[in-house]
């Protein structure tokens, strides 16, 4: 996936046919496996075996064929859905379509400045979308996003959440959004090609110009990217003076010609060999790293960034009830432990970890020790704002 590209992860409106021919008893048993397995719709299944007039009948033996309590709301055909990329397990949302008959529409960005400024822009479409902990007072300051009615929420459990990850979704006693995953910021490395696991930024920079040089991406995104570069120098990842801007400046500009790209969507030339070295979050370092060993995860040392995303409801949102239908069944334990199966990154519902295996909790790419995170800030909400930065961003991208 690439940033502002839209993707449908669902097929909706099959074309079925039906006949009389009777089904096999041992075809049934394999579509019902499928059906199970959400390898195809409610409806695919219903057409296959000539199940669509039996329903009532079968209510009670298969209960999961049966509309589920979304499909009963009058929620429309389909969500719009802003997030990250890698961020979703696409089955999901097959699945959240079979249950509701709605269909999700995912369009993926890679900053926070990137989804404000479309919001901003009016007509996004959006009905969910993703923002960062520290972008979420920004929204309400502007007036565009709107407080969220728990009661359409029953699978929200404010107890359940680490209020580290889920204060940041409640200003002035009202809640505005809930705790998508959390996770970290640090540098992705292919081992066989840098010679070890990098873990700090100095060598991170100092190498985009020498060793590594044609190999390194950054994030296209000011947050990270410039965090960083104030972090090589032993700055808050979240300065805005402008002297340590101006030093960050000065490093970005002198590693620039030596960048392989400038992408927040990295693991393609990370997987292909075409990078080395990267700026990542900490699912996409999980992903890579199972699939390719090779490639390690690490915080850089300095400093750097911990950061938890939300679930939100942008004002004016077209299909508001299939929004809160989304977030809700997102939400759900068991739905949740699909998802962070599938993108690696960590979730701050105790209910949820409880279904994970033991391995992935105790995982330290996803769950680094106490005293690696305590270099580690969460990002401001004046980063997101500030002149200089965004000036500083747009000067090295077209340097």
């Amino acid at each position: 996936m690439t940033d502002n590209n839209c993707t449908t992860f669902n097929k909706g409106n099959e074309t079925m046919t039906q006949d009389n021919t009777p089904i096999s008893r041992k075809k049934f048993i394999e579509e019902l496996r499928r059906y199970e397995k959400g390898s195809i719709s409610r409806r695919q299944f219903l057409g296959t075996t000539g199940l669509g007039t039996a329903m009532a009948v079968l209510g009670g033996a298969l209960p999961g064929l049966l509309p589920g309590r979304a499909m009963a709301q009058d929620l429309g055909d389909r969500v719009v859905l802003a997030t990250w990329p890698n961020y979703h397990d696409a089955a999901n949302f097959d699945l959240f379509a079979t249950e509701t008959g709605v269909f999700s529409q995912v369009n993926v960005f890679g900053s926070n400045e990137e989804m404000l400024a479309k919001i901003q822009a009016g007509g996004s479409g959006w009905d969910v979308f993703v923002p960062t902990n520290y972008a979420i007072s920004t929204y309400v300051e502007a007036g565009l996003i709107e407080p969220l009615d728990l009661s359409k929420l029953p699978n929200y459990d404010p107890a359940a959440f680490d209020a580290r990850f889920a204060d940041a979704g409640t200003i002035d006693g009202k809640v505005y959004a809930v705790p998508k995953n959390w996770g970290t910021t640090g540098i992705a490395s292919n081992t066989a090609k840098t010679g070890g696991v990098v873990d700090s930024w100095k060598t991170f920079f100092d190498g985009a110009k020498d060793q590594f040089d044609g190999r390194v991406m950054v994030h296209d995104y000011q947050l990270t990217t410039i965090g960083n570069a104030l972090a090589y120098f032993g700055y808050s990842f979240n300065s805005v003076d402008p002297a340590e801007l101006a030093e960050a400046e000065k490093l970005l500009i002198e590693v620039k010609p030596h960048l392989f790209a400038i992408s927040s969507d990295y693991q393609p030339a990370m997987r292909n060999g075409d990078a080395w070295l990267t700026m990542c979050w900490t699912g996409d370092g999980k992903q890579l790293n199972t699939d390719l060993p090779e490639i390690a995860f690490a915080l850089g040392k300095e400093g750097g960034e911990i950061w938890s995303d939300y679930y939100a409801i942008p004002v004016g949102a077209p299909h508001r009830e299939a929004a809160y239908a989304l977030i809700d069944y997102l939400l759900a334990p068991e739905v949740n432990a699909r998802e962070a199966l599938a993108h690696g990154y960590p979730v701050a519902d105790a209910r949820t970890n409880a279904l994970l295996p033991e391995e992935l909790l105790n995982d330290p790419i996803l769950y680094p020790a106490a005293e690696a995170l305590n270099a580690l800030e969460f990002g401001a909400a004046v980063t997101l704002t500030d002149p200089n930065r965004a000036e500083l961003m747009a000067r090295f991208k077209s340097a």
